[in-house]
């Protein structure tokens, strides 16, 4: 069976969304929009960072039922044949004995407070940076279906994918 390795986390999306820097003419002040209200969905992603692959679901909720979702999703990404090592961090929806894992995939929970360890917090930076930031959402339905446009649009970039989540550190020999 081929080791086939992943990354998982979560992000908040919502209507206190962040604010980026954009390009203005020197001198000026761009406008900037802000809401001030605090409806959010939740954006679950995993990468495959050997494969340039990505699997994802934005839900109105978190917790063990959600989770238990993504890794449904996660599994049915996996190639036949293929057996995916998914690194998360420890939320107490990763960890919960709660969980039924499908056969082609383990997880492996990395050290406490180490989220640098997970290439997926950069996604969220990049996804936040390049389709989610200076917006004002309308509501749950639109906050999730710009989740869902931004994972998408990411998961069709499998070289971004490659250059976001590869670690010099994580390589095994056949990914090369």
């Amino acid at each position: 069976m081929t080791p086939e390795p992943s990354c998982k986390d979560e992000a908040r999306i919502g209507q206190k969304n962040g604010i980026v820097r954009q390009w203005a003419r020197r001198g000026t002040r761009p406008r900037q929009p802000a809401d001030q209200r605090y409806e959010n969905a939740w954006l679950f992603g995993a990468i495959c960072p050997a494969r340039g692959k990505a699997a994802g679901l934005a839900l109105p909720f978190i917790g063990t039922a959600s989770m238990q979702l993504h890794i449904e999703e996660i599994s049915r990404c996996v190639v036949r044949g293929a057996h995916a090592v998914v690194l998360l961090d420890r939320a107490g929806w990763h960890t919960t004995d709660k969980l039924k894992l499908p056969r082609n995939i383990s997880l492996i929970f990395l050290p406490s407070r180490a989220p640098e360890l997970n290439p997926v917090e950069n996604v969220w930076q990049f996804l936040r940076a390049n389709w989610l930031s200076n917006t004002v959402f309308d509501g749950i339905d639109h906050i999730i279906d710009a989740a869902c446009s931004a994972w998408n649009k990411l998961a069709a970039l499998p070289d971004t994918i490659r250059s976001i989540g590869l670690r010099k550190w994580a390589h095994t020999g056949q990914y090369l």
